[in-house]
């Protein structure tokens, strides 16, 4: 099943407003998060509200995803144990490098019995993540570690490589390339990571539409104010989903039935535009069914 993922918005499990608000946004997923936004001292009772705030439900039909903290941190496992027992969509796992880092958050799921519809995304924000990206989305083949794609983490990256977080990220372009083909390669899905001035909207818009144009399913935020921007970015336009629509029906023509191509308003069009054109209503239709 296709659903949209447009717009996944971080809220932070410490902030009750946050928590409360998160249920009428209207990003596509929601990523309540254990790490970043959440000081030491606070994990625990984040955790506590997490756990209620789930249960208390109310999330509709959008995607709702925990991230909890890295697996080199003394929290991880309470955070898994919690989001196992709560039933997420899915878990984001901050700094994953290694298969053996997805083998870890899936035993624990196991360990405790959590559903198998409690699927795994992992950040990509290490160099060693990079380079070992194919690895990595080749880890799905295995349904015990419940991947289900990548979210692409440009602000670690840039700390732990020293590349500048530049306008256009042409530095970035190759990593996230390399990501995006890893992730193809194994039907897995990819996020682009967030755009951090918030405030800047042409910024934030440019960024977005790079981020749609290389390949990325949608992009996370971190600010309400980026919603309503992004979804439109990643929704495709009605033209393009009007002229998928006319290359389906040209390709169920009897006539056309045997070809591998035919000409459709003076241009040559192939099976494989077909199988795009698919796609494009398949996802207009999610977004759609979601209310827009």
């Amino acid at each position: 099943m296709i659903r949209p993922r447009r717009s996944h918005l971080f809220m932070p499990g410490s902030n009750p407003r946050a928590l409360e608000k998160a249920r009428t946004v209207a990003a596509d997923g929601i990523i309540l998060d254990l790490e970043d936004a959440v000081a030491p001292d606070a994990k625990g009772t984040a955790r506590d509200a997490i756990a209620q705030t789930l249960a208390a439900g109310g999330f509709g039909k959008r995607e709702v995803i925990i991230r909890i903290n890295a697996l080199d941190s003394p929290w991880w496992i309470d955070d898994v144990t919690m989001a196992g027992k709560a039933k997420p969509d899915g878990i984001l796992v901050p700094k994953i490098s290694s298969v053996e880092d997805l083998s870890a958050v899936a035993d624990r799921l196991s360990d405790i019995g959590a559903d198998m519809s409690i699927k795994v995304w992992a950040m990509i924000e290490t160099s060693r993540a990079i380079l070992h990206a194919e690895e990595l989305a080749a880890a799905s083949r295995d349904s015990e570690n419940r991947l289900a794609g990548f979210v692409f983490g440009p602000n670690d990256i840039a700390r732990e490589t020293r590349i500048r977080m530049m306008p256009g990220r042409a530095a970035m372009l190759p990593m996230i390339t390399h990501c995006v083909l890893a992730t193809r390669l194994h039907g897995l899905e990819i996020l682009d990571g967030p755009y951090s001035n918030f405030s800047d909207t042409e910024g934030f818009i440019a960024e977005a539409e790079q981020g749609r144009d290389i390949g990325f399913d949608g992009k996370t935020l971190i600010h309400p104010s980026q919603i309503e921007a992004c979804n439109k970015v990643f929704t495709p336009p009605d033209d393009e989903v009007a002229q998928a629509r006319r290359i389906i029906a040209a390709f169920e023509q009897p006539e056309n039935a045997k070809r591998g191509a035919i000409q459709l308003d003076g241009k040559m069009v192939e099976r494989l535009h077909a199988e795009m054109a698919k796609r494009t209503i398949a996802i207009s239709d999610a977004i759609a069914a979601m209310g827009g």
